[in-house]
């Protein structure tokens, strides 16, 4: 599971993106800038949420992005609630800390928050707490056939 999964999902749609593993943790955003030498902003933070009747979707932020309550609940119709751990690898396949919208267990909706298209190259994680990819939010987008929202909280809100 997990890595092996994000790999076998490159490699069936012929995809040239290499995933990195590195010694130290990416399991978290600030663990991840660290280790890539990045800001946090540039960490793509894939969150898990459930709306209604047992329907999950995957929302990937930028890392230091907060969820608008509003925003979220005025665009799915519900109010936000983050999956349990558990739940997670469940339904993704992976575990908190290598979330990502790749090599998933369940097909889901992916939902890519606005904040990311104010960066050249973005990092998301690749399956593991320690793994990660380089791509443009272009990039991600059209490899997950996601949908672009507006539902964190802008830089003047924070």
């Amino acid at each position: 599971m997990g890595v092996e999964d994000v790999r076998k999902y490159f490699k069936e749609r012929q995809l040239n993106y290499k995933v990195t593993e590195p010694e130290e943790s990416t399991a978290t955003v600030e663990l991840a800038a660290k280790a890539l030498g990045v800001k946090p902003a540039l960490i793509a933070k894939t969150l898990s949420f459930k709306l209604k009747d047992n329907c999950y979707i995957l929302l990937v932020t930028k890392g230091d992005a907060r969820i608008d309550n509003r925003k979220y609940k005025d665009y799915f119709k519900v109010k936000a609630k983050m999956l349990k751990p558990d739940e997670v690898l469940e339904v993704t396949g992976h575990q908190v800390g290598g979330v990502c919208p790749f090599g998933l267990k369940n097909p889901l909706e992916i939902y890519l928050d606005k904040s990311l298209q104010e960066f050249e190259y973005i990092f998301p994680a690749a399956g593991s707490g320690n793994s990660f990819v380089k791509m443009t939010p272009d990039e991600l987008q059209a490899i997950t056939d996601s949908i672009w929202v507006d539902v964190c909280k802008s830089e003047m809100d924070i």
